[in-house]
């Protein structure tokens, strides 16, 4: 009855007779329907608080942008406000009545799909709406980029509760980080579409109502509302009535930005509760979020994306996906396995492998270049080795010529005797050469004898990825056991 006497006070002659509920958001408004003496209906809203208050100002300064030519070309009716009355710093509004019925949204599915298809035309005619509009009312005008800018802050500030699941947090952020999806062409968007600011009558939509967010910006918004409904066919006959009346301007990723915004709806509500603080609907939203955080690991979800993100099973969780214990024993398993041996390099720049055995006695590192074919120890203007060791060193640093086949006892013998040691053949550490200068006996055989191992083999039968180069020089090995 308080609502009923505002109302006679905000509409001079209204004499209330009767008052009725009206659907409409309980945390925002206080709403009813009045009926005077003469029986006609008049729509009052209250706001519960400043942040509502604004929203029906905004309401008040779109509906006064249409003006009658607008109107008139609209195929359903929009309210116009007939009075309001201040208290305080709140200002309660009384609209003209409207024809028409709300229908809960099973009902809206169940009446098939002329309903559907009067749905879909309606928002289509509400995003064709001239521009002019908003701007004569001085509403926000976002592009596609800033749209996507201020969805992402606002999942920033969602995280920032610690309540929402990371799944849906990855999710979402995949979307918003997908730009293919956000190239959509800005159009005048209701903001707040839903089955309880249409009215119909019978299948048809006759009225819009609730106009407290009108923009422009991402249509999908006014689809996002859809995603309620249990018949996948419902959404899918108003998206196909909507595109035949808006043709091309329809943008394909439509769909799968209003499930984003169907979905996201849940965090922007538990951001609400926390910020009045309100414990039950905390719980109600950390409950709705789960719910949709289990359902998406076990389904996928509808697709938001155009491009796909990493799949996440029903059994994965939070700490698998953030750094749990799967993940440091996938970790570990990367730890262990092999590395390059260099940096940048790469199999194809690689040198052929070379095995080296331990000898009995350590190595010596051999600095000088390797000779080339006609040239002597002599000739290089250094003494010659005269050691026998040392001399073993030598053999295995010396590369055989490419020119010539020949044994290494008939190479000794052409080569220039400049001294002694230069016209002796070399010979394995183990077994001194031969004192006659004639070749060696067969060092292989001898040495499987001798020990079991094989040994380093003569000059012809070295294969040429055994051959050791000047790239490569000889190390000292360490006098510990090598590991694998």
């Amino acid at each position: 009855m308080e609502l009923a006497a505002i109302a006679t006070a905000a509409v001079p002659g209204l004499t209330p007779v009767g008052v009725g509920a009206l659907a409409d958001d309980a945390d925002d408004f206080d709403s009813a329907l009045v009926r005077d003496a003469q029986q006609n209906e008049w729509r009052v809203r209250a706001p519960r608080h400043d942040e509502a208050s604004m929203r029906l100002e905004s309401e008040l300064a779109a509906l006064r942008s249409f003006t009658p030519a607008v109107r008139a070309s609209l195929p359903f009716r929009i309210p116009s406000v007939a009075g309001t009355v201040r208290q305080g710093s709140l200002r309660t509004f009384v609209y003209n009545h409207l024809d028409g019925r709300n229908m809960p949204l099973d009902d809206l599915v169940a009446a098939g799909g002329n309903a559907a298809a009067s749905v879909g035309r309606t928002i289509a005619v509400v995003h064709g709406l001239p521009k002019e509009v908003v701007d004569r009312a001085d509403l926000p005008m976002y592009s596609a980029e800033e749209f996507r800018q201020r969805r992402l802050n606002a999942l920033d500030q969602a995280a920032t509760t610690g309540k929402i699941p990371s799944r849906l947090l990855r999710r979402w952020e995949h979307a918003l980080e997908d730009v293919s999806l956000w190239r959509f062409n800005p159009t005048v968007v209701h903001g707040d579409l839903h089955e309880e600011n249409l009215l119909l009558d019978g299948a048809d939509v006759t009225a819009v109502t609730g106009w407290t967010d009108l923009h422009i910006g991402d249509p999908s918004d006014d689809l996002a509302w859809l995603a309620a409904a249990h018949e996948q066919s419902f959404s899918d006959a108003v998206f196909e009535a909507y595109v035949g009346e808006r043709g091309d301007k329809a943008d394909p990723h439509l769909m799968r930005r209003a499930a984003l915004s169907a979905e996201f709806a849940l965090a922007q509500w538990l951001v609400k509760a926390v910020s009045v603080e309100d414990p039950e609907r905390i719980a109600e939203a950390e409950q709705m979020l789960a719910d949709l955080d289990e359902d998406i690991a076990e389904y996928g979800g509808q697709p938001i994306s155009v491009i796909d993100q990493p799949r996440f099973g029903a059994g994965d969780t939070d700490e698998d996906a953030n750094g749990g214990p799967d993940a440091e024993d996938a970790d570990r398993r990367e730890a262990d396995e092999p590395k390059p041996s260099a940096e940048g390099s790469s199999d194809e720049d690689e040198e052929p492998a070379v095995t080296v055995e331990k000898p009995a006695h350590p190595a010596v590192v051999v600095l000088d270049d390797v000779p080339d074919d006609d040239e002597t120890p002599a000739s290089r203007g250094r003494e010659p080795l005269t050691s026998a060791s040392f001399a073993a060193v030598a053999e295995s640093a010396a590369p055989e010529p490419a020119t010539s086949d020949a044994p290494a006892s008939t190479l000794a013998d052409e080569a220039p005797a400049s001294s002694p040691a230069d016209a002796a053949e070399p010979s394995s550490p183990e077994k001194p050469a031969d004192s006659t200068g004639s070749a060696p006996v067969d060092e292989e055989s001898e040495q499987d004898e001798l020990d079991g191992e094989d040994s380093i083999s003569s000059e012809e039968d070295r294969t040429p990825d055994e051959v050791p180069t000047s790239a490569i020089p000889f190390i000292q090995l360490p006098a510990k056991d090598d590991k694998d």
